[in-house]
């Protein structure tokens, strides 16, 4: 089974209408966009410090074999827009943790005013998405990057997950919501949280957007996610 290139992995499918706002790895490394990004947070809101970041992501690579590749499990915005340097990518699924608009979004496509939901990893079901693939030598470096998008706030917990990529395990790294965040969401019905995604707005874009650019990329990889369109069926959207 081969690799995807990366621009193979990034090309919309023919009659793809949808061309959400997408973060690049220079913004992400550019302190400046980030602090403009994070400035739309509550006053006293912690974010993680470059110290910080850097001893949670070392904590997690400890368990890593430093001569090899490290794999990363996407199953929203990273399968669209991983805006890391990756060698290739593949579907993939992963068992205990299922897709769900679990955390409240009030910074990039939400605001205190407009406050969206977007995607984490939650326990129970299974999920299917998409294995990145980052070369030996490129690892902390593209890391570095994917902690500062993900990282910074303590609504997400990286982990070691097994992903099943065509009946062969590997290990991969992927992003759990934190139940004790005060984001994280669950007792939302269906038309509320359609509701927020419908209207949940930021400085990158909307909810809906994110909805609508994640559920396509599932349907070119020939996934059907059964929670993401009870979502859809409950708002009465159609097919983007």
């Amino acid at each position: 089974m081969r690799y995807l290139s990366p621009r193979d992995d990034d090309r919309p499918a023919s009659n793809a209408v949808i061309e959400p706002a997408r973060v690049t790895r220079e913004e992400l490394l550019d302190d400046a966009f980030m602090a403009q990004v994070y400035a739309q947070l509550p006053a006293g809101v912690r974010l993680r410090t470059a110290e910080e970041l850097e001893e949670s992501m070392e904590s997690v690579l400890s368990r890593h074999d430093g001569d090899t590749a490290v794999h990363v499990f996407g199953y929203g915005s990273l399968m669209w827009n991983p805006a890391i340097e990756h060698t290739g990518a593949l579907p993939a699924k992963v068992h205990g943790w299922h897709r769900s608009f679990c955390l409240r979004s009030i910074i990039g496509r939400g605001s205190q005013e407009c406050p969206g939901l977007m995607l984490a990893l939650d326990r129970g079901g299974a999920c299917q998405g998409v294995l990145l693939q980052i070369g030996p030598r490129k690892v902390r470096d593209e890391l570095r990057v994917l902690w500062r998008r993900e990282m910074l706030t303590e609504v997400y917990q990286p982990r070691w997950v097994t992903a099943d990529v065509g009946g062969r395990p590997v290990s991969a790294i992927t992003f759990t919501v934190n139940r004790a965040h005060p984001r994280y969401t669950k007792t939302l019905s269906l038309h509320e949280m359609a509701r927020m995604i419908n209207t949940g707005a930021g400085s990158l874009g909307t909810c809906r957007e994110y909805f609508d650019a994640t559920i396509q990329k599932l349907e070119m990889l020939g996934i059907r996610d059964a929670g993401m369109e009870r979502l859809r069926f409950a708002a009465g959207w159609s097919a983007p």
